[in-house]
Order: structure tokens, then C-alpha cells, then sequence
């Protein structure tokens, strides 16, 4: 019996043994349903849809990311606040790392999912910021947001691909896409020269 409180967790760990075992795209809230032995009407009424169950898992990571930050960080370089949140969130996604692949290998095709998907992104890249001591509000936030976002996904290719648990591959990669955005908001950032003498 499950108790009240696991109830939502426990449908998106069912959900994703589901996709690691046979795909998303065709599986159904009712297969969910019977293999998290749950009626159908209690799944539905804690999450509508498939898309709802991504939401749950996503908000389930942030918040896990976001309860592991260290806050003493604040003194350290953005890229390197940035690294570390953004390898704290791989740590979270590591026991979920086969249904992800086959959730990102078929919502590629449906251009709906691919929508729903890049809301939850930037959603979670804001939090990733304010875990990171950055600031996601305003204009500036919001190009932090498209750019992490960006360096993320850029990540996410690697990582699937690795197998070695130390995960060198992608953490190289993460320090050069990181270091390629910082040296870009470096140079955005930078007065021209009548400026610094105006």
C-alpha cells in the first residue's frame, strides 16, 4: 500500500521504469495506472497526462538540486557555481538516465511534446540560476536562462553517450561550453573604449 504522500513519486518512478522498459510515446496513463497498481482515476487526479508526469519528475529534480547547494558557494566564479549546479542535476537524473534517453528519442518527433518540453527547460534552467546565486529575473535573466538552456542540452548529448561513471567526457564539455558563454557575456559586457573614457 502506498501512502498518501508517496503517491505522486511513486507514479513518476512507475512512469519511468515504464520508458526505459518499452518507450514513451506509446505508453498510456492506464498502463501506468496498472503497473503502479493505482486506479486510473487517482493517477489522473494527481497528474492529467503524460506531459503532467514530466512536470512532476522535473519539479521533483529542481527541488532536489536546489536542496543540495552549498551556501557558501556564493564567492566562487559564475561558470564555476554554474558547474556544479548543473553536475549536481546529473547526479539527480543518473538512476532515471534510460527512460530519459528513450523519452528525448521519441518527444523529438512530436512536436507538441517538444513545446511542453522546452517550457519545463526554462523553468527549471531558472531555478538552476537561483541555485547558482544568478539572478533569472528581467532581460538579463532571461537571456541566463536561453543560455544555460542551451549549454544544458549541449551537455545532455554527451552524457547520454558516456558510460564511465566519473563522467569525464561530460564534464569536459560542460567546462567548455560553460567557459564559451562566459567569455560571450565577457565581451557583451565590456565598455568600448569611448565609453571608459567618457
Amino acid at each position: 500500500m502506498v501512502k498518501k504522500a508517496d503517491i505522486p513519486k511513486h507514479i513518476v518512478d512507475t512512469a519511468m521504469d515504464l520508458a526505459r522498459e518499452q518507450g514513451w510515446r506509446d505508453l498510456s496513463l492506464t498502463d501506468i495506472a496498472a503497473s503502479a497498481k493505482l486506479p486510473l482515476s487517482q493517477v489522473y487526479g494527481v497528474y492529467s497526462s503524460k506531459q503532467a508526469i514530466l512536470g512532476g519528475f522535473t519539479r521533483m529534480i529542481d527541488a532536489e538540486v536546489m536542496s543540495d547547494e552549498d551556501g557558501d558557494s556564493g564567492e566562487e566564479p559564475a561558470k564555476d557555481r554554474l558547474f556544479d549546479v548543473v553536475m549536481r542535476r546529473l547526479d539527480a537524473l543518473a538512476p532515471y538516465k534510460a527512460a530519459l534517453a528513450a523519452i528525448a528519442h521519441d518527444q523529438a518527433r512530436d512536436p507538441l511534446a517538444a513545446a511542453c518540453s522546452v517550457s519545463r527547460l526554462n523553468r527549471s534552467m531558472a531555478s538552476m540560476l537561483e541555485s547558482a546565486q544568478l539572478s533569472a529575473d528581467g532581460l538579463r535573466g532571461m537571456l541566463r536562462v536561453k543560455a544555460l538552456s542551451g549549454v544544458y542540452l549541449a551537455t545532455l548529448k554527451v552524457w547520454f553517450k558516456e558510460d564511465a561513471e566519473d563522467l569525464p567526457k561530460t564534464m569536459a564539455a560542460l567546462d567548455r561550453y560553460l567557459t564559451r558563454i562566459d567569455g560571450c557575456a565577457r565581451r557583451f559586457t565590456r565598455s568600448r573604449p569611448e565609453e571608459a573614457t567618457a
